[in-house]
């Protein structure tokens, strides 16, 4: 009688749970939301060099900016339909000779490596890892030694900034998954954790973005860069799709995933974004739709993967979405991107950047699945 009782319990909570993914299935349109992201995608390909008024200035294909777009473009490339979004993937690799960018140490310039790994996941061509399996290879033999403290020799060739938590970590993670080597995991996880308890708010559940924010005060309030943050969020997502739940490095990075999702959850905005300056709102009401395409990103996979409660998460899912794709022009142009900077600023609704175009085709992906269900 007892386990009849617990199978009618079962059945009723899974009879709400559909129920719930009923009630707001029907709020976004998943077509919409594939219209939104080619729109997105079509005009920054068009725009990939500069050229347009809200993005005049092209970076180098090689660099973190765009390594960013890449990560998001390949996930819009997987659910387009249309193997000319792979194609252009591919060359921008071909063209570099599938090699990383400038730095030998630096997180920024491992960022494409992610796109590298992805491609190489659908093609199986050896040539497109090699080189950075070679960089990856002389950095585990010859790891910095260096400081996390801010400013000191050779800081940056560690992981001492918040951002570069999602540039090389998802990449490592990825190597660990297709090679299935060890040894790029556990190199990760030691530099990741050690970034982490010099960064991490433990009452704020967030990241600093460098050691000199940490005893700052930005009109009263402890200084978290949103975009930072989301940097953050989607690294974390990043990392987890490349490992085994069950594993104990899953449940690591879960941890602190489920830890900032509960807080991101109390700081989102009415409107829907969140401030540049998480603690801030008062000071900060300019939407920005980078990091909160990162977060929008992170709280979808979430509920996709059964980790976060959709009840309670998707209101945030949904405003998020409508507010990212309420600052898309009628060209296809997302605005009220942040300019490059390390710290709360100002946006712009004529603006834009690669980076947020990535975030929020990042977002599109797990947006797109969760409303299609």
């Amino acid at each position: 009688m007892n386990v009849f009782k617990g199978f009618k319990v079962t059945l009723i909570a899974v009879a709400l749970g559909f129920t719930c993914l009923q009630s707001f299935s029907q709020t976004i349109d998943p077509a919409a939301v594939k219209q939104e992201m080619k729109r997105v995608a079509d005009w920054q390909i068009k725009f990939y060099k500069g050229g347009s008024p809200g993005y005049e200035k092209a970076h180098h294909p090689l660099d973190w900016t765009n390594g960013a777009l890449y990560v998001g473009m390949v996930k819009w490339a997987a659910m387009a339909g249309d193997d000319s979004y792979y194609e252009w993937l591919k060359k921008i690799g071909e063209d570099a000779e599938w090699k990383l960018h400038r730095r030998q140490y630096h997180a920024d310039d491992h960022t494409v490596g992610q796109l590298y790994a992805d491609l190489y996941k659908k093609y199986k061509d050896e040539s497109m890892l090699k080189p950075t399996k070679d960089q990856f290879g002389f950095i585990l033999y010859h790891p910095a030694v260096s400081s996390l403290e801010w400013r000191t020799p050779y800081h940056q060739d560690r992981w001492n900034w918040c951002d570069a938590l999602f540039m090389s970590p998802p990449v490592w993670a990825k190597l660990y998954n297709i090679t299935g080597e060890q040894k790029y995991l556990d190199f990760m996880l030691s530099e990741f954790k050690a970034t982490t308890d010099f960064l991490y708010d433990e009452k704020e559940d967030l990241y600093y973005r460098d050691q000199s924010y940490i005893g700052k005060l930005d009109n009263g309030t402890k200084i978290f860069w949103a975009r930072g943050n989301g940097w953050v969020f989607a690294g974390l997502v990043n990392i987890m799709n490349e490992l085994d739940p069950q594993s104990k490095e899953y449940k690591y990075f879960l941890k602190i995933y489920k830890k900032m999702a509960k807080r991101l959850l109390e700081l989102q905005t009415p409107e829907g974004h969140w401030a540049m300056s998480l603690l801030g709102q008062e000071y900060y009401p300019t939407p920005e739709t980078s990091g909160s395409s990162f977060f929008t990103y992170g709280l979808a996979w979430g509920i996709n993967q059964g980790i976060l409660e959709a009840d309670k998460y998707e209101p945030a899912v949904r405003k998020g979405w409508m507010a990212m794709v309420s600052h898309i022009t009628s060209e296809g142009m997302l605005g009220y991107v942040q300019p490059i900077g390390a710290a709360p600023g100002k946006a712009f609704p004529d603006k834009s950047e690669v980076y947020g175009t990535g975030a929020f085709l990042s977002a599109g992906s797990e947006v797109y699945k969760l409303y299609s269900k």
